[in-house]
């Protein structure tokens, strides 16, 4: 028994007359007859009584009108499904984001993928630095990651969503506290919070190139594992820090002030990152929502 048997069937079954019923499926009567013959071969019984006046449903033919409605729904269904699912309009997409800087991003991109994809659900990491959410990405233990990288592997595919920008973290207290801007050099005495130097990590290694184009090595009196305790340490006059605009936008310690810096470096804007070769059509429609973030200017 397949789909064109209960299809078949239920266009006679509604119809009570072969002739229409096979107008309605657009196929000869002929072959219309053969395919109830055969349904009814497979089953075992009579499904129509007939005669050279009427059709007429047997007890067997009232039995499967309600099952065979039930499976030809179901197969609307998944094929429905599938298309969505082609089309980008549902699925799962993982993104691993790393940083204080990227929360406002994904919160927003969380509401309009809601709004515009509802079929699509997110599934999300947050990561305390942007290596170990590129090394998941590669792996294949996420679909996208958000971060800032220098060096992109061969195999993945990155796109600026918000240009970014450096500023230093003050004490409310500092000199400097109320300057709009300032030159690296102003701070050669100071002493400085950073984030860890490992692999990868962009705001120590902004902080060393900077220094080192000024003629000084950056006094690190204290190492913080993330973004939120090196403010934390700011705001308790322990030291300065070199951090984002961005991160700048969600900061609400009144005992922390933010100034720009004149030097420019490398950027430090913010990437999503997929891998090249992956087809799922909900990241693609997810990514072309990202996308659209791409005028996004922090500090600007």
């Amino acid at each position: 028994m397949d789909v064109d048997e209960l299809r078949s069937f239920l266009a006679v079954a509604e119809e009570l007359h072969f002739r229409r019923a096979a107008e309605k499926l657009h196929v000869a009567q002929p072959p219309l007859s053969r395919t109830i013959k055969q349904l009814e071969r497979e089953l075992g019984t009579v499904l129509f009584e007939r005669s050279t006046r009427s059709v007429k449903l047997t007890a067997s033919g009232e039995a499967l009108v309600g099952p065979a409605k039930e499976v030809l729904a179901a197969v609307r269904r998944a094929e429905a499904a599938v298309r969505a699912a082609d089309g980008g309009e549902v699925g799962l997409v993982r993104i691993a984001f790393a940083g204080v800087s990227t929360h406002r991003l994904v919160a927003r991109l969380a509401r309009v993928v809601r709004s515009q994809r509802p079929g699509i659900q997110l599934e999300l990491s947050s990561q305390n630095f942007a290596q170990p959410a590129m090394k998941r990405l590669v792996q294949g233990d996420t679909d996208l990651a958000l971060g800032r990288w220098d060096v992109i592997p061969a195999d993945v595919s990155a796109e600026v969503v918000m240009r970014d920008s450096l500023v230093v973290a003050l004490p409310a207290t500092h000199s400097l506290a109320a300057a709009r801007r300032a030159a690296i050099a102003q701070f050669a005495d100071e002493c400085f919070v950073s984030l860890p130097p490992h692999e990868g990590a962009v705001l120590p290694d902004r902080l060393r190139l900077l220094a080192h184009t000024k003629g000084f090595v950056a006094d690190v009196v204290q190492v913080a594992p993330d973004t939120q305790t090196a403010l934390a340490l700011v705001s308790a006059e322990v030291g300065c820090h070199l951090t984002l605009a961005s991160v700048a936008q969600n900061v609400t310690d009144p005992h922390v002030v933010f100034v720009a810096l004149d030097e420019t470096t490398p950027d430090v804007d913010l990437r999503v990152a997929w891998r090249r070769e992956d087809a799922n059509p909900a990241l693609h429609a997810v990514l072309s929502v990202v996308s659209g973030f791409g005028d996004d200017v922090a500090g600007s």
